[in-house]
């Protein structure tokens, strides 16, 4: 009998580098035998705990490729082979507290260096560019925070230090768009342009020009971040991360309402839709840290694999673009977000 044993199964299929995956298998040996282990496009991975059936592997920093095979050795036997799809690695030393935005025009992505709060950085916003250049958006932000594109291709950022919204030109103008928001995070349009912010002291704004936001819905306070999305369903979705192990997504209807759309998330942070409704949320699921599937009949799953995940968005191209508080990533899955994304 081959010491390695076989592979079976890897959940989840899409991983970030130092996310954690399981891989079921059957007949692995890691008792009696000299040397065992998982690999990675050949890089040994650390285990967080393993049996003959069920092992814990962190994905390794050094893995360079998306498509990434998996395989056991113990006692200088190997198993068969599997595959994974692992994020390329596109820029880091960034500071993301929301969701990226794809420009629409150019499908270039806009990015943050946020800062601590009440910190002036030298430079906040960037754009990477699809053939992967960064450039500075030449503008004086402080704090830089939610990031969204208007129906009409203008982007709009938030800035939590001075509770305001205001509109990016091309040129690097800023244009004030709203004030006196609270500590402005999360923002997000719906089809008829107007603007949700989300103050993470518990108010949800809601505004088309500088002087009539109003009070739209009130929910619970957050730790960190309001993460707005709008639905298929034309509703409202709003994480709001606690100091609990168990939190909401919340769904606001029209009229204001709020109900919750689903319990049960560890500390939940950015989220997209794709076009068959489901909902992918930055978070914990009964444990394991990346990013959830809640599929319209609300069942949950891991999707990829990986810590201190901030923020999410889907590209033209069918791409999953996974931000961590520093850095970001390009996963081809093969899935595209909605119209409003």
């Amino acid at each position: 009998m081959n010491k390695a044993g076989k592979i079976l199964s890897v959940d989840p299929q899409f991983a970030i580098s130092g996310g954690e995956v399981l891989i079921n298998c059957e007949d692995f040996q890691n008792t009696g035998v000299t040397d065992y282990g998982c690999f990675f496009d050949g890089n040994e991975s650390r285990l967080v705990s393993s049996s003959s059936e069920r092992i814990w592997a962190i994905v390794p920093e050094e893995v360079d490729d998306t498509d990434v095979e998996i395989y056991l050795e113990s006692d200088g036997e190997t198993s068969n082979t599997t595959n994974i799809v692992v994020g390329k690695l596109l820029t880091s030393n960034m500071h993301m507290v929301a969701n990226p935005a794809v420009d629409p025009s150019d499908g270039s992505l806009i990015l943050t260096r946020s800062g601590s709060r009440g910190q002036q950085l030298p430079a906040t916003l960037f754009r990477l560019e699809t053939n992967g250049y960064l450039d500075e958006i030449p503008v004086t932000m402080m704090n830089p925070t939610g990031l969204a594109f208007a129906n009409s291709g203008q982007l709009f950022v938030s800035n939590r230090a001075e509770g305001s919204v205001s509109r990016i030109s091309r040129d690097g103008t800023v244009i004030p768009f709203g004030f006196e928001l609270g500590v402005a995070t999360g923002i997000a349009f719906d089809k008829n342009s107007y603007l949700y912010v989300g103050d993470r002291g518990g108010t949800i704004w809601r505004g088309k020009n500088i002087d009539d936001f109003e009070v739209f819905a009130t929910i619970e306070p957050s730790v960190a971040a309001y993460h707005l999305a709008f639905g298929p369903d034309e509703k409202l979705y709003v994480t709001a991360p606690s100091l609990a192990s168990y939190d909401n997504v919340w769904r606001i209807d029209e009229r204001g309402e709020v109900d919750v759309y689903f319990r049960g998330l560890g500390r939940p942070q950015g989220l997209a839709f794709d076009r068959n409704g489901n909902l992918y949320v930055a978070g914990c699921l009964r444990g394991r840290r990346g990013i959830v599937k809640i599929t319209p009949d609300r069942e949950s799953s891991l999707f990829v694999a990986g810590n201190n995940i901030i923020g999410l968005c889907f590209t033209k191209k069918g791409e999953l673009i996974v931000v961590t508080s520093n850095e970001v990533y390009n996963l081809p899955v093969g899935i595209y977000g909605t119209i409003l994304d």
